[in-house]
């Protein structure tokens, strides 16, 4: 094994990214977007296409955040049980998010098709695997509770289970296939073009320096340049701007990281994920797996990379995947996720016409497509568009100290795993 992969899969397999350049003189326009992920991108190009004059500025580059390194799984919905989404918001507000969010793997692809996205669009299903009679149990629960809605999801036993991965660990398996893969930072490369094709401006390395109202325009300023416009969205998500109309105090950011293996062999790849569907697990310290076009198994945990992780990684892959043998990992690479309180996404008015959206939690290619979509639709006068609560946020107590054990948390479990294979 490498003994310091540290180059992202995603960047060394994407598409062709547009040529953008940093913002430069003074612009103005209708609205401005801070952050080039899947929902500002998404909002640039929905509001383009509706004629509004957009510019879109990112701090580094396209997909530079987790819209750029997350795992790329096209799911349905958000973490949580469609009756704790009603618990949550009351029902008829549960029940508005999660018809909205159940079609959103439909948004994704078929913007990908309507824009020739290339960006490995696999549209497989995914598969919840469950660890233990614990993790079975969960899966029974979600599973009632999707099927009373409506949703087309299957329960597999133990046995259908193992078909489907091509391991023997996982006591059954939910399976969604209204959902998919795609390779995610080809994905936000996709919506770029998409958006300037459609009118858009989108600027790189343009870090917002300055945030001011006056007269019912917003000045946003960069090292460069600046821009005035009537309304704002900060969609940066998990890696917002400190100082700069800051969100960071309304989320906890955690580490998930990756790793990618030399592409298997043909013999390998007979053996696991026949349909190539994504997979993660129900263990609270939660791991993932999936291939690339080209036959790399990716494969994800809660936590920084580094050797305790990729030492736990190669040790979990070899008690999933025993027939594999001894696999050589190639890429590795870290996200944050912004996790919300209540591991929704919310949006907030912080102002008169400035506008934040975070909180995904871990599920943002869907969401935070739809959410872009719901935000143009808003912005354009159609009120009842957000199915997202419009909240005031308050700051999450001791959120440093909750991030650090997270943190401190995956990797004693990494460790105590490893430490378990051994006797």
């Amino acid at each position: 094994m490498m003994e310091s992969p540290c180059q992202s899969l995603w960047r060394a397999s994407a598409t062709d990214a547009p040529q953008l350049s940093a913002l430069k003189g003074s612009h103005q326009v209708d609205l401005v977007i801070v952050g080039a992920g899947f929902t500002g991108l998404s909002t640039a190009l929905h509001l383009a296409k509706e004629g509004m004059s957009v510019l879109l500025l990112e701090a580094d580059e396209l997909g530079y955040g987790g819209s750029g390194r997350n795992v790329g799984l096209v799911n349905a919905g958000v973490w949580l049980e469609p009756d704790l989404l009603d618990k949550q918001l009351g029902v008829e507000a549960g029940r508005r998010m999660y018809d909205a969010l159940a079609v959103a793997p439909d948004s994704v692809f078929q913007l990908i098709e309507e824009y020739g996205i290339e960006c490995e669009a696999t549209r497989n299903g995914t598969l919840h695997a469950g660890v233990g009679q614990a993790g079975l149990a969960q899966l029974e629960r979600r599973f009632a509770q999707l099927k009373l809605r409506g949703a087309p999801v299957s329960l597999l036993s133990a046995e259908q289970a193992q078909a489907r991965i091509g391991s023997d660990k996982f006591n059954g398996a939910l399976f969604d296939p209204r959902a998919g893969t795609i390779q995610p930072l080809s994905y936000v490369r996709g919506l770029a073009k998409a958006a300037l094709k459609e009118g858009a401006k989108l600027f790189e390395y343009s870090p917002v320096t300055s945030l001011t109202s006056s007269q019912g325009n917003w000045l946003v300023k960069t090292p460069l340049g600046e821009v005035t416009a009537s309304k704002v969205i900060l969609a940066t998500n998990a890696y917002c701007q400190y100082g700069v109309a800051n969100q960071s105090s309304k989320f906890v950011p955690i580490a998930y990281s990756q790793l990618a293996s030399q592409p298997l062999t043909s013999s390998q790849l007979a053996k696991i994920l026949p349909n190539k569907e994504g997979v993660w697990d129900t263990c609270t310290v939660m791991s993932s797996f999936r291939l690339d076009q080209h036959g790399r198994l990716i494969f994800g945990g809660m936590g920084a990379e580094g050797r305790v992780l990729s030492n736990w990684a190669s040790q979990r892959v070899r008690e999933l995947f025993p027939s594999l043998g001894k696999l050589t990992w190639e890429y590795s690479w870290t996200g944050k996720i912004a996790y919300s309180a209540d591991h929704l996404p919310h949006c907030q008015q912080l102002k008169e016409g400035l506008l934040s959206i975070s909180g995904y939690s871990g599920r943002g290619i869907g969401p935070g497509t739809v959410m872009g979509m719901e935000l143009a639709q808003w912005i354009t006068g159609q009120r009842e568009a957000l199915s997202v609560p419009m909240t005031k946020l308050k700051d999450i107590p001791f959120r440093e100290i909750q991030r650090i054990f997270y943190e401190l948390g995956a990797q004693t479990y990494h460790l105590g795993q490893q430490t378990h294979a051994l006797r």
